[in-house]
């Protein structure tokens, strides 16, 4: 398609949804607001740049509406254009990203706490959450030394895979707890993780009776993670903090690290008022 498109979104289209029945076939307006979320929230969560027809096909949209869509977003900073023609995420809602942040008095709690948890152990510290099947890096404080984490702010990666992970979800009853995991659980790149959804859901139960859960080198090579629970006045897990450092600390004095961990979440806890669970 040529560049000559206009800059108007529809305010509504005419789709088809459902199966045709003895009357006709079932129609529905969506409107152009819900066409451009469907946008945003499927590069969101493929968490990849992807081109026009791909997102038409993924939307089930027109490709003629999906292209003025994104031409109407790029033009407005929402969607950025590659080099290539792909699509992806616009500055513009990086800044709204950071404006919500700020709004909230939980993450200006855990991220204060986070930094602090970062000089105490001199080790990179994460404050993650969960996003469907996904754990989510919320925030971040690299540690001073030269360990390089790939995990960076807006990773998502399975719940399995990680320490957080299991913790997220260990509020669950073990039944829910269970499904979840054997929808969810994947293989990771090192082949460590464990993928057995009663496994994983005994080890989440643990771990967050525990407010403790430590994994060595299940998603990243020579990485390991020690995270414990922030949970809120009902006693369920709403975020996690970690402190993750390379593994031959974790296995040669893993205590001094276990101990910080669980007293920051505690602290993040008692400031938000959440202690009497």
């Amino acid at each position: 398609m040529g560049t000559e498109t206009s800059s108007i979104t529809p305010l509504d289209e005419t789709v088809m949804v459902g199966e045709a029945d003895t009357k006709g076939t079932r129609r529905s307006r969506v409107s152009g607001i819900d066409r451009a979320l469907q946008v945003i929230d499927y590069l969101y969560e493929t968490g990849s740049p992807a081109g026009a027809y791909a997102i038409a096909k993924a939307v089930r949209a027109p490709l003629s509406t999906v292209y003025v869509i994104i031409d109407d977003l790029v033009e407005k900073n929402m969607l950025a254009r590659n080099s290539d023609g792909s699509i992806w995420l616009g500055s513009r809602l990086y800044h709204y990203g950071l404006a919500y942040a700020r709004s909230l008095d939980f993450m200006s709690v855990a991220t204060h706490e986070m930094h602090d948890l970062c000089r105490q152990a001199g080790e990179t510290v994460q404050v993650c959450g969960r996003d469907g099947d996904y754990m989510l890096v919320l925030a971040m404080a690299d540690g001073p030394s030269h360990f390089q984490v790939a995990s960076r702010v807006g990773t998502r990666v399975p719940l399995n895979w990680t320490a957080s992970g299991r913790l997220l979800v260990g509020h669950l009853p073990e039944s829910e707890r269970v499904e979840l995991f054997r929808r969810c659980a994947r293989t990771s790149p090192t082949g460590r993780a464990e993928i057995d959804a009663a496994t994983l859901s005994d080890a989440a139960g643990k771990a967050f009776g525990e407010r403790l859960s430590i994994q060595i080198a299940e998603s990243d090579y020579a990485v390991a993670c020690i995270a414990s629970p922030v949970c809120d006045r009902e006693g369920q897990c709403i975020a996690t903090i970690s402190i993750v450092l390379p593994e031959q600390k974790v296995l040669s004095d893993e205590s001094h690290y276990t101990d910080q961990v669980r007293a920051s979440a505690q602290r993040i806890e008692k400031l938000m008022g959440w202690r009497n669970h």
